[in-house]
């Protein structure tokens, strides 16, 4: 165990989907893995293993931003062994191409992260998934018929930012199509252990027009996520 997670070594699988919240992680668990257990539930961040198609697949809740996230990353990576982290989370339209309820899965991250970019250097630089997990997302998201876009995203640390939407004017020049508060560190971090990282979010909310979805709908939102996340989890190499 670590000082954030009671799990014991072996517990994970080599995979993990992360999505934010732990609801999620739960709903994840119980709705789409064969003989889910719950194997960490120190500070309620929820973690499960199961099954998905006879292969092991775990799903752990980190928080919400990048310092949260890189604590359960970080673990996950150098103290459980993961080898591939895959993203299951919720972002912000920029554009008019990433609709509300639909997914997008971030070909590029630019972070405007001042935490991660103290530990990485990456503060303002561009960081990319794993090439054989993104290609897999864009096959069976199209195959499954779901709705989405790639492309460049944003990675931000604050949410009510005193400069609104505004400040996000350089990154929709640059043709970024989504922001969200995870993406850029989880490539980094992948990077820096030799991991496998992709992220797909679901567009809860649009910057732009301040259209929103509710949270008591979120959950069954996610479905379109969760089925392409596992797919390329059992199918991505």
């Amino acid at each position: 165990m670590t000082p954030h997670n009671e799990a014991d070594k072996g517990a994970y699988a080599d995979t993990v989907l992360l999505p934010g919240d732990p609801q999620r992680a739960e709903w994840m668990a119980q709705t789409f893995l064969e003989a889910p257990r719950c194997i960490n539930r120190r500070r309620y961040a929820l973690g499960f293993t199961g099954l998905f198609r006879g292969k092991p697949i775990s799903i752990q809740a980190t928080g919400i931003g990048v310092s949260s996230f890189l604590i359960y990353a970080h673990e996950l990576l150098d103290y459980y062994g993961a080898r591939t982290l895959i993203r299951t989370g919720t972002c912000g339209s920029l554009t008019a191409k990433a609709k509300l309820r639909s997914l997008v899965i971030s070909q590029s991250a630019q972070a405007e992260s001042a935490q991660s970019g103290q530990v990485f250097g990456l503060y303002k630089a561009v960081a990319g998934p794993d090439p054989a997990l993104l290609s897999c997302a864009l096959a069976k998201a199209a195959e499954l018929g779901i709705d989405h876009c790639a492309g460049l995203t944003v990675c931000s640390d604050i949410f009510y930012h005193p400069e609104g939407r505004g400040r996000f004017a350089d990154a929709q020049a640059a043709g970024a199509l989504a922001v969200d508060m995870e993406t850029s560190a989880l490539y980094r971090i992948a990077e820096h252990f030799g991991a496998r990282a992709l992220s797909i979010c679901t567009v809860v909310d649009n910057i732009e027009t301040g259209e929103l979805t509710d949270y008591s709908e979120r959950q069954d939102l996610f479905t379109d996520m969760s089925r392409l996340a596992l797919a390329v989890a059992v199918e991505g190499g």
